[in-house]
Formats: C-alpha cells, structure tokens, sequence
C-alpha cells in the first residue's frame, strides 16, 4: 500500500510535493527548503525478531544504547539492506515513510520531533515529499515518544 493510500484510509490532512531526487534526508530538507529538524527520518531497528521504525530528526544519529534502554531489551541493531528491501516492499531503498503501523513495525518518534509544528518526509519514493501536522502524524503513526538521538553536523 502506498503511503498517500494510507494517508487517505485515515482521513489525514497532508500535502504531497515534487522534488529532484533525493537519497538522504537533508538532501530532502535543502531540496524541500526546510530545516532538517522538520524532515522526519525513519531508521529501522532489530531486536531479535523483532524489528523497531524510528523516526528522528534528518539532522540527528540515533543512539542505541539510549534507545536499547527505553526500549528494555538488551540488544538493538540497525537492519541491513536486505531486511529494509524485504519489509518495505512497496518503496523505494531509503524513502521509506515514517509509519512502522503500515508495515507492521512499532513506531517510535524521537522527542526532539515532537516540539515541531509540522513534519515532512519521504512518500516511498525520491522524488515526493509529505508535509503534514505534527498533531496529525502523531495521531496517524500511533507512535510512543522517546529520547534516543543526538544532534550531529
């Protein structure tokens, strides 16, 4: 399904733009010109069998030590290109949306997201750009918030 299906399914207020392609997501920001703090980037994590979304600012790494802790399991690892191909099917290697509940992933959103008014983030491809409320991701993603990245340059 794609992600504007999606979108569309929960009665979501968004925007959908188009943009030069972009394959990472300050590229997205400067593309979109927006400050990397509103772009929203997904970074999946496995625990086990079991496989995370996190969503985190474009300008931001993810601490995993952090984020094994809020969690409360002992061992968390980035997914690698083969698993994201295999649970993203329907997107785009690297434009993957921030909704780990469409794809039957856990979501969590970093807290340093959650001040902003609005979010913008890939649609499952390179080249479309979503904007929408903070209020209204939140509402859609269904995600906990916690604190796991920090700010790099």
């Amino acid at each position: 399904m794609k992600v504007v299906d999606f979108l569309d399914e929960k009665s979501a207020k968004y925007e959908v733009a188009e943009h030069r392609p972009t394959f990472t997501a300050q590229q997205m920001a400067a593309e979109e010109h927006v400050p990397g703090m509103y772009v929203a980037k997904p970074v999946v994590v496995r625990s086990g069998e079991k496989y995370y979304m996190c969503v985190l600012p474009a300008c931001c790494k993810i601490d995993l030590d952090a984020l094994k802790g809020q969690l409360g399991v002992e061992h968390v690892e980035l997914a690698d290109e083969n698993e994201m191909t295999k649970l993203f099917a329907d997107c785009a290697l690297g434009a993957e949306p921030p909704f780990g509940g469409l794809y039957g992933l856990e979501t969590v959103m970093d807290k340093t997201l959650d001040a902003d008014e609005y979010i913008v983030f890939q649609a499952g491809t390179h080249e479309e750009a979503v904007k929408m409320d903070m209020a209204e991701y939140r509402r859609v993603a269904d995600c906990k918030v916690l604190s796991f990245s920090y700010h790099c340059n």
